[in-house]
């Protein structure tokens, strides 16, 4: 059956649709050994020879979603013109080649979904789907209700007025006090300039629920595959195959359902 190539080479496991869009775009696909550079045009994976950089396309039979604690120093991405250390060097044992839904900075830390299942990480990372991530912030010196108040109505960046949140202090201390920042959009570096025009310092930013997921007790560099009901109800649509699952470095239910109910601070406000 005819599909548009970027829908093909997405549900490769390569990469995202839209950076499978780049590709088309930069030369770098060929069908039966005709490069292709237009994104309107389809082939059909069953029959078609398909290659990305000289490489054919495989079509991988497990879809793979994995949940990763991703430790502060490591690129969100599949390669480094700096050779800086990789998200992927964290899953040696996994079976297929996985990538990033969506992006982590180098210092930020916490969790990230991979998974060769395009189609899942587009409806993930699509605006109109606004799933809400989580974040919790280590800044400088102590926050005002002031500052929390702004935050939680949106703030001037030079991309535009950012949308309401869900701001709350979550632990004030003697120099540094945490908050909790729940934001459903996907701008570069958000929480950081977000934290940055209320005159906060951001000493540690770290992502700790991504929708209904919950970092749970993964340590850093520690990765989890997601349950078919992770699946589902991240996404709000069936999973379309299987996925492979290796038990050992599962986190048990138990401790999922401790975190989820548990792991918030209480008295949250909602400015």
């Amino acid at each position: 059956m005819l599909e548009r190539l970027q829908k093909i080479i997405s549900a490769a496991g390569i990469t995202s649709r839209r950076a499978s869009e780049a590709l088309i775009l930069n030369g770098q696909v060929a069908v039966n050994g005709v490069v292709v550079t237009e994104l309107g045009s389809k082939a059909d994976p069953d029959k078609d020879t398909i290659t990305v950089d000289g490489k054919p396309l495989k079509i991988e039979s497990h879809r793979l979603y994995i949940l990763l604690n991703k430790p502060p120093g490591y690129i969100t991405a599949l390669k480094d013109s700096q050779d800086r250390p990789l998200v992927t060097d964290l899953l040696k044992d996994v079976p297929d080649r996985v990538y990033p839904v969506g992006r982590l900075d180098y210092n930020t830390e916490g969790l990230l979904l991979l998974t060769n299942d395009g189609d899942w990480a587009n409806r993930l990372m699509h605006p109109r789907h606004e799933i809400e991530k989580e974040y919790h912030v280590r800044v400088r010196g102590k926050v005002i209700d002031q500052q929390l108040k702004r935050m939680a109505e949106g703030v001037e960046l030079e991309d535009g007025k950012t949308a309401p949140a869900v701001v709350s202090l979550v632990k004030s201390g003697e120099q540094n006090d945490w908050i909790s920042v729940a934001i459903h959009e996907g701008r570069n570096r958000q929480v950081r300039r977000m934290c940055e025009a209320v005159s906060l310092s951001v000493v540690r930013l770290k992502r700790i629920r991504y929708g209904s997921l919950m970092l749970g007790t993964l340590r850093a560099g520690q990765f989890r595959y997601l349950s078919d009901a992770e699946v589902r109800e991240l996404s709000g649509e069936p999973a379309k195959s299987l996925f492979v699952r290796q038990p050992q470095r599962e986190v048990s239910q138990k401790a999922a359902r401790t975190e989820r109910s548990g792991g918030k601070a209480s008295g949250r406000r909602q400015q």
